[in-house]
């Protein structure tokens, strides 16, 4: 007679068990007979989950999501000027701090190297320059927005 553990599988059977598991390179094995139970885990680890996807702020579509239905939508106006993006994912500050004035404002005639917006990032704020001389045309951002690496900040005649 075999040597049973707690009264429900003999020994030979999880020894068997625990070989399938490292042959196979499981992360565990449950076997149900009946009323009885048993789960062999092996060494491997279990894949972590997939992550979350990152969520739209509320009233934005989902990235990737087709245009709301109701005709064509307008094709966006061509941009005349110098784009000035984003060089870093953050948030976009127009001023060094709340009660300061902006860096710049719409009509504002800048030179390359003056410090035109600053984005902050993982708690660090970082200047950013302009790379051209010019006259700001536009903002394209509202001060306190999340911006993207890439993205158009303003724009320069």
């Amino acid at each position: 007679m075999s040597e049973k553990i707690y009264g429900q599988f003999d020994l030979e059977t999880i020894e068997k068990l625990a070989d399938i598991i490292n042959a196979k390179e499981l992360s565990e094995l449950t076997i149900t007979d009946g009323d009885k139970t048993i789960t062999i885990k092996g060494k491997r680890c279990v894949p972590a989950p997939a992550p979350m996807p990152v969520m739209p702020p509320m009233g934005m579509p989902p990235m990737g999501a087709p245009a709301p239905m109701g005709g064509e939508a307008p094709a966006p106006a061509a941009v005349s000027g110098t784009k000035v993006t984003a060089p870093i994912v953050g948030t976009f500050y127009s001023a060094p701090s709340p009660d300061s004035k902006p860096f710049v404002k719409v009509g504002d005639r800048i030179k390359k190297g003056d410090v035109i917006f600053i984005i902050e990032s993982m708690k660090v704020m970082s200047e950013v320059p302009s790379e051209f001389d010019g006259v700001v045309k536009e903002i394209c951002v509202q001060n306190g927005d999340a911006v993207e690496f890439g993205q158009t900040v303003m724009i320069l005649e």
